[in-house]
């Protein structure tokens, strides 16, 4: 079997995990934000959120109806795979159709429907670069309720600190229960309009606990976290202390006449899954 055939295979079965199974960081963080509810919604929301979870991974099938539109995180290492954005396209016409995957993926302005989640620019594939000599692909479907909550600001740099703080609250706040939550923020500070952008979805791939490796901003995840959570939105939108999961902030260097703030929101299935590719065919999911 050619690698090019391998990893299609491997990107198929990568896709039906992340729809099928949610990361066990995720499922924890669920669980513990029912202890710390006090009234009856709340708990009862998040209860029946974990039961679909589990359910969902009992029976293979996608826990949420809305199963996103395609995006995968390529990281390159020293080698390549002749063809790549076409063999995972292939996997997603594939998972379309095995696991199966709601066809999400329309013309922007005719709203045609492609019919197997493939079309311009899509899936959507972003590089990045390391020195191992794996390459490793993350895949994220993202579903329209929270992805119609992304936000971009240009503040003035006398905002500072605050004025990140009050756009990143007043905006999930606005939400309300729209993106089902409890969501997790991800925030792109810094670059440029697009650049931050596009770091505020990134950072929807950390694992939930791992923090800023930036003291500064492992603070402003924290105090984003208890200034949202302090809205009372509360899960799905009906009331409680659980508004976020969790607050990442990915950040680049500036213009000195700029304060570029992307905001991305994911709901509380927070679906990712990775996998390695080694030169010799091997495969490995993460997680395993």
């Amino acid at each position: 079997m050619s690698l090019e055939r391998t990893v299609e295979d491997a990107a198929v079965e990568l896709i039906r995990r992340a729809v099928t199974a949610l990361p066990a960081d995720v499922i924890a963080e669920l669980e513990k934000a029912v202890k710390t509810e006090a009234d009856e919604a709340p708990v009862r929301e998040l209860g029946a959120m974990i039961e679909n979870v589990r359910e969902a991974g009992r029976c293979t099938l996608p826990m949420c109806q809305d199963t996103g539109i395609p995006l995968f995180f390529v990281t390159l290492g020293s080698f390549r795979i002749n063809r790549l954005e076409e063999v995972l396209a292939a996997a997603v016409r594939r998972a379309t159709a095995e696991v199966p995957l709601r066809k999400n993926v329309v013309h922007p302005v005719t709203r045609a429907n492609t019919g197997d989640n493939t079309g311009i620019d899509m899936p959507h594939v972003a590089y990045s670069f390391h020195d191992a000599d794996y390459l490793e692909i993350s895949y994220m479907p993202k579903g329209a309720g929270s992805e119609n909550m992304s936000a971009l600001a240009m503040l003035n740099p006398s905002q500072g600190v605050q004025g990140i703080r009050k756009f990143v609250v007043e905006t999930i706040a606005k939400a309300e229960g729209k993106p089902c939550p409890p969501v997790i923020v991800g925030v792109g500070l810094g670059g440029s309009s697009d650049m931050c952008m596009a770091m505020a979805k990134k950072a929807l791939l950390r694992p939930l606990g791992q923090h800023s490796a930036d003291p500064a901003m492992a603070r402003l995840e924290a105090e984003l976290l208890a200034m949202i959570n302090r809205t009372g939105v509360g899960p799905m939108g009906l009331g409680g202390r659980t508004t976020a999961l969790a607050v990442h902030v990915e950040w680049a260097s500036c213009h000195t006449a700029s304060l570029p703030v992307g905001l991305n929101v994911q709901c509380y299935a927070a679906r990712r899954a990775t996998m390695r590719v080694y030169p010799d065919g091997r495969t490995e999911f993460r997680g395993d």
